[in-house]
């Protein structure tokens, strides 16, 4: 199985007028832009996606549909409560362990993308992981487990994608 993470674009700040709570924000026309080349260095490396599963807030399902129209895989976007803010990742490893799916793209916030990384390559959530936003992670996973499964393939920031264009 290969997982990829991919964190939600730039978003309007917390507090902004408007947007009276956190789940409602939405990503911002530079989020969208930067998403955009970013979708597009992520079609040039050839990466495929069985399935898109994200975040259900508006700034990571604004994210997950970027990278869905851009890969042409609007119809295998999915939305779960697992990855919103504070989620349970025993929960979402439950739900991914249920998908017969081999190539899938996690699109959700920090700093939960990087305790469920590091979960998943040390068995612990330990590890400190810079994941920008619109940072790009993937791991190879040989039997999906609770803990430590998996190899860190690599880690991309939104600047190294933008260089791939």
């Amino acid at each position: 199985m290969e997982l990829y993470f991919l964190r939600h674009g730039i978003a309007v700040d917390r507090g902004t007028p408007g947007y009276k709570d956190d789940s409602v924000r939405p990503l911002t026309p530079k989020g969208r832009r930067q998403l955009k080349k970013i979708s597009t260095a992520m079609r040039r490396m050839e990466l495929e996606f069985d399935l898109i599963l994200s975040s259900p807030l508006v700034r990571a399902k604004e994210t997950a549909e970027i990278v869905a129209k851009r890969h042409k895989q609007r119809q295998k976007v999915v939305y779960s409560d697992a990855l919103k803010p504070g989620g349970s990742a025993k929960n979402l490893v439950d739900q991914l362990g249920k998908l017969s799916h081999e190539k899938i793209l996690l699109v959700g916030h920090e700093p939960d993308l990087s305790r469920l990384i590091s979960l998943l390559i040390a068995g612990e959530e330990s590890i400190t992981i810079d994941f920008k936003k619109a940072g790009l992670c993937k791991l190879e996973i040989v039997k999906l487990r609770h803990g430590r499964c998996a190899t860190l393939a690599w880690l991309l920031t939104p600047g190294q994608m933008k260089c791939m264009r």
